[in-house]
């Protein structure tokens, strides 16, 4: 495994840790990577341009506008030309900045108009690490969908002992290489998912329906992270006002039914991760015309179930995707009654939530999970922006994957 041939925009900001960046581009050079470099007003305070342009054979960027470059508009040809933006270091300045979406010079407008992943590299004294400000806003940029690596714990520059310390060149070169051969990987073998998101709707009449509290908003997202990785993603979504993004092939649909429906159309896929909180039962009949509450009697509305569409998928002999991802929605016994779907349905991965709470779950930007794999071990993430935990979703299928097909070559 190792990095190749790829475009690579390094922004280096004002910490001591700058002058790794030389050892970095160098690692890069050797493997025949392509690096261009931006060098920020406080970075410029330890690390020149002649050294990078040195090593890059290529200038340094300083300002927004190049004056010997008046024919292209160098924050939008930068971010458009890279294969992934690096930040090294990433002080806890420059975070703030990025949390508040700041375009106030070449770098930070560099990111706000990038479509590429962003990977910070921070650095700085243990407290200010610490410090609830500097998590605040980690935890945003996280949100956002920003990549970090590190800090480590260490001896720091002022003496200090604890977590700051930048990782090093070679971790961050080993990071990379693990990252594009993970992109390589989706885009040789073109990978394919399905998401199901959303709750349906079973109707008693033209008016009353059986449903529940999902909004969506964790398979949308999940949706959205799989497809940032380069995934070919198909969104089958039942009721919901959200709007998913362009690049994803989406498919309305209200009923249980015809949400099992347009799964059994969109395959095969490699992946599928049923999110949707699907109705188990619905009525038995459908009335025409919305019934008359006098003519009603208790308990004389018949239910059947509907089609098990996580089963279905697991125990499918034929189309079978190779991960079958589940959410198990709970209010008790979480991973006891989730690892019990897990097996009953043959699924891969099943994502444990506990809808019981106020604050997290349905309808609700956060959330709080344990992810459970085939052989029972759990990754606890607490509560936190769906979004955040959409991408560790993504991230564990997508290397279970490359794990697999590693295992099968």
């Amino acid at each position: 495994m190792t990095i190749k041939n790829k475009k690579i925009l390094l922004i280096i900001g004002g910490g001591i840790a700058a002058y790794k960046s030389l050892d970095l581009i160098r690692l890069l050079k050797k493997k025949n990577n392509e690096v261009r470099t931006i060098l920020t007003k406080s970075g410029k305070e330890f690390v020149t341009p002649l050294s990078i342009t040195t090593l890059t054979n290529y200038k340094t960027f300083e300002d927004i506008f190049d004056k010997n470059s008046e024919a292209e508009i160098d924050h939008i040809s930068l971010s458009r030309w890279a294969d992934i933006i690096i930040v090294l270091p990433t002080t806890a300045n420059f975070m703030t900045k990025l949390s508040i979406g700041k375009a106030e010079d070449l770098a930070t407008t560099v990111i706000l108009a990038s479509n590429k992943d962003i990977l910070l590299i921070p650095a700085m004294n243990v407290r200010m690490w610490i410090h609830k400000a500097t998590q605040k806003n980690v935890k945003t940029l996280q949100d956002y969908g920003y990549l970090f690596l590190g800090p480590e714990k260490g001896e720091m520059a002022c003496g200090e002992y604890g977590e700051g310390k930048m990782s090093s060149p070679r971790q961050i070169l080993y990071y990379l290489e693990n990252y594009f051969n993970k992109k390589d990987f989706i885009k040789k073998k073109k990978i394919k998912a399905l998401v199901t998101a959303g709750p349906t709707r079973e109707y008693l009449d033209p008016v009353r329906y059986l449903s529940n509290e999902s909004s969506g908003k964790q398979g949308y997202e999940i949706a959205a992270a799989l497809s940032r990785m380069g995934v070919n993603t198909t969104l089958i979504s039942g009721p919901s006002n959200l709007i998913s993004k362009k690049e994803i092939k989406i498919k309305k649909v209200i009923t249980a039914s015809e949400m099992f429906e347009e799964v059994k159309k969109s395959l095969p896929v490699e992946i599928a991760v049923c999110a949707a909180a699907v109705s188990d039962f619905k009525p038995l009949k459908k009335n025409k015309n919305k019934l008359n509450k006098d003519s009603l009697k208790i308990n004389s509305i018949k239910l059947q179930k509907n089609t098990d569409i996580v089963e279905y998928l697991g125990k499918n002999n034929k189309y079978r995707p190779k991960l079958v991802v589940s959410f198990a929605a709970e209010t008790e016994n979480l991973n006891k009654n989730a690892i019990s779907k897990l097996i009953k349905k043959n699924c891969d991965f099943i994502i444990a939530n506990d809808v019981s709470k106020t604050d997290s779950g349905f309808n609700s930007d956060y959330n709080r999970v344990s992810i459970i794999d085939g052989s029972g071990k759990i990754k606890i993430i607490k509560k936190n922006k769906k979004s955040f935990i959409a991408n560790k979703i993504a991230e564990i299928i997508l290397e279970k994957l490359l794990v697999d097909e590693k295992s099968i070559n």
